[in-house]
Order: C-alpha cells, then sequence, then structure tokens
C-alpha cells in the first residue's frame, strides 16, 4: 500500500498551478479541436494507426519531449522530465476506430472504408479515441511549457489496438517496457461518452467490467428442408441455446453479489430455405465484475451447450477467450484525486458512478501500478444520449469538452506529482 505524503509547493501555489494549467488550455484549444478533426477524418482500426502515430509523435518531439515510437506494435510514447526530481506519473489515451459507417453530419466526417473480416466497411471514430488522443496530446504542451514545476517525471502513453480485445495494444506496450525505466508509480485515463459537456464521474474499485468472447458451434446433419427427420437441425437445436443461455444470468448466479451481462452478438448458419444445414455459429460476450462468478458462468456457458446439443443428437463446441480483465481503481489513489476532479469541472459537474458493463484495456496498466480511470460526457446540447453511445454510428463529441479534457489530465498528473506517495 502507498501512503500519500504532502509535498511542500516549493514553485507556486496550487491555485497559481491551476490557473496557469487553465490558461496554457484555453490558448492551444483551437489546436487541439484542429487535431481532433484531422484525427476523425482520417480514422484507422487497430493495429493500422500508422498516420495517427506519426502525428502524434511529431508533436512530441516538437515539444521536446524523449519519445519513442513502434511500442508494442504502433503505440507512442513521450517522456516529460520534470524541473525538479520526484515520482513518475503515467497519462494514457487510445488511438484505434472502429468498423462502423459514419451517420453524423459533421464538417469533418469520415469517408474512410477498408475492408473487416472479408465485408466491406466504414471506419469511425465511434468510441471518442480522436478526442482522447487530442487532448492527450494537449495536456503534453501544457506540461512541457511548465517543465520547470514538474517534480518528476510524466509518460504519455498513445495506445494502439485498443479496440481488440483479447490482445490489444497495453499488453504488447508494457511487454516493451513501458511502465518500468523509470518504474511508473500511478496511471491516469480518461474515456468520453454519453452525458452533459463536462461532466466527470468515476468510481472506487472496479469501473468497467472484465469482458470475455465465446463462441458456440452446433454441428447436426444436413438434409432437405423439406425432410427435416433425415437430419439434426442445428438452428433449432443452436434457438434453443440461445434461450437457455438467458437463464444463466436470470436464473443460475447471485446477482446481489455482482452484476454480469450475456449477450448473444450473431448467430449465423443456413444458405437457402429449403436445406437445414451442417452446422450453425454463435458469438457473444460475457461481462462480469468477480473472478469467480466469471469462471461459473464460463463453465455454465460450456455445460449448457452442449447438454442441449446431446439431447438432440448433436454436438456443440464451446470456446471461451478471456479478454480485458476488470479495470479496478486503486481505492486510496482514487479518493486521493477526486478533489482534482471536482476542482476543474466544477463540483456541481462530479459524481460517482456505477460501473460500466465495457471492458477496457487500461485494467492491464492498472494491474501494474495504482490505476485511476474516469469519465468525461461529451454530448452536445439536444442530441438524445441514449442514441449518440460509443460504438453507435450516431456516436457525436462535442469540441468543447476538447479543452476540459486537457486540463483534466494535465492537473492530475501534476497534483499527484506534487502529493506523491512515499513507499
Amino acid at each position: 500500500m502507498l501512503l500519500f505524503a504532502a509535498c511542500p509547493l516549493r514553485a507556486q501555489r496550487a491555485d497559481d498551478v491551476q490557473a496557469e494549467i487553465d490558461r496554457r488550455s484555453t490558448t492551444i484549444a483551437d489546436k487541439v479541436t484542429s487535431w481532433r478533426h484531422d484525427i476523425h477524418s482520417h480514422p484507422e482500426l487497430s493495429f493500422q494507426e500508422t498516420r495517427t502515430a506519426k502525428l502524434v509523435a511529431d508533436h512530441l518531439r516538437s515539444l521536446g519531449l524523449e519519445v519513442q515510437t513502434g511500442v508494442g506494435g504502433n503505440g507512442v510514447v513521450g517522456i516529460l522530465h520534470g524541473g525538479r526530481p520526484g515520482g513518475v506519473v503515467a497519462l494514457r489515451a487510445d488511438m484505434d476506430a472502429l468498423p462502423v459507417v459514419e451517420q453524423v453530419d459533421v464538417p469533418y466526417k469520415s469517408i474512410v472504408r477498408t475492408t473487416y473480416n472479408g465485408q466491406d466497411v466504414g471506419v469511425m471514430h465511434a468510441c471518442g479515441h480522436d478526442m482522447h488522443t487530442a487532448m492527450l496530446m494537449g495536456a503534453a504542451e501544457v506540461l512541457s511549457g511548465m517543465r520547470a514545476q514538474v517534480p518528476g517525471t510524466i509518460k504519455f502513453f498513445f495506445q494502439p489496438a485498443e479496440e481488440s480485445p483479447p490482445v490489444g495494444g497495453a499488453g504488447p506496450m508494457i511487454a516493451a517496457g513501458v511502465m518500468d525505466n523509470p518504474r511508473v508509480d500511478a496511471v491516469f485515463g480518461l474515456h468520453v461518452g454519453p452525458g452533459a459537456v463536462g461532466h466527470v464521474s468515476t468510481s472506487v474499485g472496479g469501473i468497467t467490467a472484465a469482458a470475455d468472447a465465446w463462441k458456440v458451434i452446433v454441428h447436426g446433419r444436413q438434409t432437405h428442408g423439406a425432410f427435416p427427420s433425415n437430419g439434426i437441425d442445428p438452428i433449432v437445436i443452436g434457438s434453443q441455446i440461445v434461450l437457455a443461455l438467458q437463464t444463466i444470468i436470470s436464473r443460475q448466479v447471485d446477482l446481489t453479489t455482482a452484476p454480469a451481462v450475456l449477450t448473444v452478438g450473431a448467430f449465423n448458419g443456413g444458405l437457402r430455405e429449403n436445406i437445414i444445414p451442417d452446422s450453425v455459429v454463435m458469438i457473444g460476450t460475457l461481462r462480469t465484475y468477480d473472478a469467480a462468478m466469471r469462471v461459473a458462468i464460463q463453465e455454465r456457458i460450456t455445460r449448457t451447450a452442449e447438454a442441449i446439443a446431446h439431447s438432440a443428437g448433436a454436438t456443440a463446441g464451446v470456446t471461451i477467450v478471456n479478454g480485458y480483465d476488470i479495470s479496478r481503481n486503486d481505492t486510496l489513489l482514487t479518493e486521493r484525486m477526486i478533489p482534482t476532479l471536482k476542482r476543474v469541472a466544477g463540483a456541481e459537474n462530479f459524481s460517482v458512478s456505477r460501473p460500466s458493463a465495457a471492458g477496457e484495456d487500461f485494467s492491464r496498466f492498472a494491474e501494474r501500478a495504482p490505476g485511476m480511470f474516469f469519465n468525461l460526457g461529451v454530448t452536445p446540447p439536444g442530441v438524445d444520449a441514449r442514441g449518440a453511445v460509443n460504438h453507435s454510428p450516431l456516436f457525436q463529441g462535442d469540441d468543447r469538452a476538447l479543452p476540459i479534457g486537457v486540463r483534466l489530465m494535465a492537473s492530475v498528473a501534476l497534483d499527484f506529482l506534487r502529493n506523491r506517495p512515499a513507499p
């Protein structure tokens, strides 16, 4: 456990430091917006973020930071050595986009298309990673301009492939040594999403879920659709499995322990109306917040699929791949930093949130050092936040949230270092 020891504010009072962060963030607001629009117009899927990475690396070099490229793939790391000795803090943003056709009519709308899983698709920053990247680029500029006042080292992690579990980009970056040399004392991450512009939320403990992928292949026996008794119909069997899976959450686990979500995301099988196919494939996701429950539900998925298939004379092959683990906000770190979030956003714009069922690669960074993940509302006024959610073709992020994000990231870094933990 780390104990926080107050550090004298030798260079400036805390209010003066915040005022300077605010001033510098306002000064570069147009630049941050321009970066965001550029990145949004040129989205790149996971493991393909070469243009975005170059934009980031060029900017960090222009600030005089130590820059590492090609980290864990297309990752970029910038290192700012402060003017005084102290601890080490890391700030993380993700850079990749999603295979989504944008339906928002903005001047910087994405018209990029690519091939994904054999299909021609659009590419869109439908999860706000364009905003994350631009805001962290802005925070790097603000903090580099205050280098003399930084008591320690700040690492800026620009992560690739957050949208590609179970591999993701955090693991390869960690394997490349980003959490060491010098060792990171704390890591912070910000995510934009639905909500009033500027509203900030976080929670202590689990903040995002473990996200696992599963696949069930039901093998029956193909036959003519007019003579079903001559075959074994995997479509009917698969449908029974889909319905039975719903009872795992509703009837087989104690949801007072922790919430859980089990979703069938796709069901594919058959080619034409008068042929019963040989097999069907279904895929889905499992989201949990408790390690024991995670294992128990995985076992029940396998048992349910295999037993139902066997009862009809078919077989079921079940594959479950563990994805991102639960992202846990360190209790002591989060309680210490919540006043910073309130100060920057305004107490009236802060709330303690419930855990999200989304999965996050930030979890891997937070396993290596105390971490805090927090959310920033970016829904434009007049837009229904329920429709403009992350991963939707209607997702929208208001540019007015960008300088707030810059201030938040710069402030948590400096506040942590100025009141750094002692072993």
